[in-house]
């Protein structure tokens, strides 16, 4: 047996306990950097583009000097995808397409119905006017967010898609700028951090405000968010990463250990689980774990993560292990089982299931289609993946006919005047035969 990763046994008396101690965690509530990113807002929502020039000299060593060397040119974004590699332009393209061909699936339409006396009843589904997209920058690339945020967005008739990404040191990912130029990206600013995310909220100068600010950052970046929720739509709070795999003990011990790696490599914070009814099994992928485990590039955040916040779980049946998955409502849940579509009827709460023996998390984080941004830290329970919805918005339809004003006129008067709101009693009732 192992001791990189805890071992639980749904058997034990205390099993509900020690399940919501390893679940436990709430990001770090530093009111230091709260205090510093409200100063941040302020001061960009007052001084607009000097603020964010300032902070971007400050925090990103540039030595930007105007407002308009903060924007990347739509001719460098198109220059970064001619200059992409053949195999890389060939990934993104086939990645870029099959995200658009999911999210196609998911646009919400308008519709309406009339009734008998001629009201008119629906629903008016319009998209945002603009979004805002923070993709994180420096040495970290992530182009595959840029598709999964930007293409629902245009998908869904955004009009406008401002992306931003910090640029340290004036060093910009070619990758990432390749993938905002695939997506349709219509500008983009080489900011970043709290300023970035005021700067979309309240719009300044030269960049201008969205409606709704989406993608992931840092605990600056995330702060910065929450604080500007309200004013901007946001998509959500996320946390760290996380993984929960059922199996029925059939699937090979390398491939489960490996793909517990592949959400435990994000960071010490991420979090993966087994759950499996077969004791043997679960002391294979063990062995796995520690056979594996030496071979990694990030083999210290591997073992980090496993240590802090993983497990191999012991339940007595795969219906138990989903009932311990809705309790956990898993951002990954990978259903490695010979009949993954039985087991999924018992499955509530997840941000994503991965089914079969054959489909690896990994799949869904890049190419597979669905959206990579899924809820985390149990809020599967009642929210879902980003998509095109959330791009999107609805509108109440209301039309009386003169016969419908007289109907519903009396229903609203009736209850109107039980809630002594006369004025409203008397609006509906000017309108009645």
């Amino acid at each position: 047996m192992t001791d990189t990763i805890t071992h639980l046994n749904s058997a034990d008396a205390d099993f509900s306990a020690q399940l919501q101690s390893l679940l436990a965690w709430e990001e770090s509530s530093d009111a230091e950097i709260h205090q510093r990113v409200l100063n941040i807002i302020d001061t960009v929502r007052s001084q607009g583009d000097k603020a964010v020039i300032d902070y971007t000299n400050q925090f990103d060593r540039t030595s930007i000097s105007s407002a308009a060397e903060l924007e990347i040119s739509h001719d460098t974004l198109k220059a970064a995808w001619d200059n992409l590699p053949k195999d890389k332009a060939d990934a993104l393209e086939i990645a870029a397409k099959r995200v658009r061909a999911y999210a196609e699936k998911q646009k919400m339409d308008s519709w309406q119905y009339t009734e008998a006396d001629g009201t008119m009843l629906g629903q008016k589904v319009t998209p945002l006017d603009r979004a805002g997209l923070y993709v994180p920058g420096g040495k970290a690339a992530y182009p595959s967010s840029v598709l999964m945020n930007a293409i629902p967005a245009k998908v869904a008739g955004v009009r406008e898609l401002i992306m931003v990404v910090p640029t340290p040191e004036g060093v910009t990912n070619e990758l990432v700028l390749a993938a905002a130029y695939l997506s349709g990206v219509d500008r983009v600013f080489a900011i970043g951090g709290a300023q970035a995310v005021a700067a979309l909220a309240y719009g300044t100068e030269t960049i201008p405000a969205v409606e709704k600010i989406v993608g992931p950052g840092n605990i600056y970046v995330a702060t910065a968010k929450k604080l500007v929720f309200g004013q901007v739509g946001i998509d959500m709070i996320a946390g760290p990463s996380e993984i929960l795999i059922i199996c029925d003990g059939k699937t090979n011990p390398d491939w489960i250990a490996m793909d517990l790696f592949s959400q435990a490599e994000h960071d010490e914070d991420a979090q993966a689980i087994l759950l499996s009814d077969d004791a043997e099994f679960l002391a294979a992928v063990a062995q796995s774990i520690e056979n594996l485990l030496p071979t990694m590039e990030r083999a210290d955040i591997i073992k980090a993560s496993l240590s802090a916040r993983g497990a191999l779980i012991k339940v007595d049946s795969l219906e138990q292990a989903a009932e311990v998955a809705n309790t956990i409502a898993p951002e990954h849940l990978e259903l490695s089982v010979e009949d993954p579509e039985a087991l999924c009827k018992h499955i509530r709460n997840a941000g994503a299931i991965f089914m079969g023996r054959y489909t690896a998390e990994a799949l869904g984080d890049y190419c597979a289609g669905p959206n990579h941004v899924l809820p985390t830290s149990g809020t599967a329970r009642f929210s879902s993946p980003l998509g095109v919805y959330d791009f999107q918005k609805r509108s109440s339809l209301i039309y009386c006919s003169a016969e419908g004003a007289n109907t519903l006129g009396k229903t609203a008067s009736i209850l109107a005047r039980g809630e002594s709101l006369t004025a409203h009693a008397r609006s509906a009732e000017y309108r009645l035969k």
